[in-house]
């Protein structure tokens, strides 16, 4: 057998004894060059052939036929390691791994932070649309394999910034990993990288409360994502800032009125109505447990004062809500039909009614409802790009396509 040790960066005196002597009976070594000096300065050195495993196509031309070799590796040879190369070149039946720590298992014990239910994502050799999308899920822990080729830790705040989540996540960078100089360090969005940042490095995203923002010093429409509160068990779905801004234009909002917002989530679309609509009366309808006091901090993050937010599940909860002049129907489901039908016999004269929509079956079933209520109807759909950093330039990374079905109530 091949023996494939995984090694912190004490190797060979950090390995545990049965390793060692692995070691110390092979008849070939195969490791890094870095590795060299501290194995023939180690007092286990038994002088066998040393060889290099930093070039792995011809390292595998080198292990054929040997029957009592070592190769070291790197934490764990089986992720993101030689062991893949070698099964390819040697077959697995000719080889045994012996797993060190891999970066992740080593980053967030630094971090002091359960990994069990963290995501993680290599950029190496990878397109980086791959992270913006990633990133537009809101997990809850992300640990991101940096390519050095491309900027490393640098393209990761890029995309960051890009996604208009700075304020959602703190950003970890953890460099030289499990050697005696390795370094872990929180950046703020604002701070400059290390001049010294040493190319072995890795990002930890963690999820985090964005701060308490100034209502004054935000913007009037378009507010980053990364600044709403979410509801933990499902942080990414909102709506997201570019569809957010067509909603708004297409509610064609009055000075004053009743605003109905149902299925309102984290209350962006509402909220930010009033702030363009002081005297509005937003009445937000979300159905999960425990949105009222979401959306109220929401609320009051943006400056701005619902008049009621209710947890209950239309049609049966409009009931309650005044008549309205503009609606928003986000979700619904399987009753979206039965919310708009609802919704139609309540909206006043000249109302309005905004529906984004993922797929066209619903865009289907809802049209001939507003066409047979005598509605004006009018469809759009919208598709957003955000910028992502590409090697020197910079790609377009899409957001998912929207339709927006709106119909208009003639005036008596």
């Amino acid at each position: 057998m091949i023996e494939v040790i995984g090694t912190d960066a004490g190797a060979p005196a950090s390995l545990p004894l049965d390793k060692q002597q692995l070691l110390r009976q092979a008849t070939l070594v195969a490791a890094p060059h870095r590795l060299y000096e501290s194995l023939q300065r180690w007092e286990g050195w038994s002088g066998a052939p040393l060889i290099a495993s930093d070039q792995p196509a011809a390292l595998i031309d080198q292990l054929q036929g040997q029957q009592q070799a070592v190769v070291l590796a790197s934490g764990d040879p089986l992720w993101f390691g030689i062991g893949r190369l070698l099964i390819q070149g040697l077959g697995a039946e000719r080889l045994r791994f012996h797993p060190s720590p891999c970066s992740l298992q080593l980053a967030f014990s630094r971090l002091a932070r359960p990994w069990q239910n963290a995501s993680w994502i290599s950029l190496h050799g990878r397109d980086p649309a791959a992270l913006a999308a990633r990133l537009q899920q809101r997990p809850e822990a992300l640990a991101v394999l940096t390519d050095p080729s491309r900027g490393g830790v640098a393209e990761v705040r890029e995309l960051l910034r890009a996604s208009g989540l700075e304020q959602a996540y703190g950003l970890w960078l953890c460099e030289r990993l499990g050697h005696p100089e390795e370094r872990v360090q929180r950046l703020a969005p604002a701070a400059e990288l290390p001049r010294d940042l040493d190319p072995l490095h890795l990002v930890v995203l963690l999820a985090e409360p964005p701060e308490q923002p100034d209502p004054e010093q935000l913007p009037l429409i378009g507010i980053a994502d990364g600044l709403y509160l979410q509801h933990p068990d499902r942080p990414g779905l909102m709506t997201k800032r570019e569809v957010r801004i067509q909603l708004l234009a297409d509610l064609d909002l009055p000075a004053a009125g009743v605003l109905w917002d149902l299925g309102a989530g984290v209350g962006s679309v509402g909220l930010e109505a009033l702030r363009l609509r002081p005297a509005l009366q937003l009445w937000a309808l979300e159905q999960r447990g425990g949105s009222a006091a979401l959306i109220a901090s929401n609320a009051e993050r943006l400056g701005v004062r619902p008049a009621a937010v209710v947890e209950g599940r239309a049609p049966e909860a409009l009931a309650d809500l005044p008549d309205p002049d503009r609606v928003l129907i986000g979700g619904g489901g399987r009753e979206r039909a039965a919310v708009l039908a609802a919704v139609l016999e309540r909206l006043r004269p000249g109302g309005v009614v905004v529906i984004p929509l993922a797929t066209i079956e619903a865009l289907a079933e809802l049209r001939p409802v507003l066409e047979q209520a005598g509605l004006q109807v009018s469809i759009s759909q919208h598709q957003a790009w955000r910028g992502a950093p590409l090697a020197d330039g910079t790609r377009l990374a899409p957001l998912n396509p929207v339709l927006v079905l709106r119909g208009k109530k003639v005036a008596a």
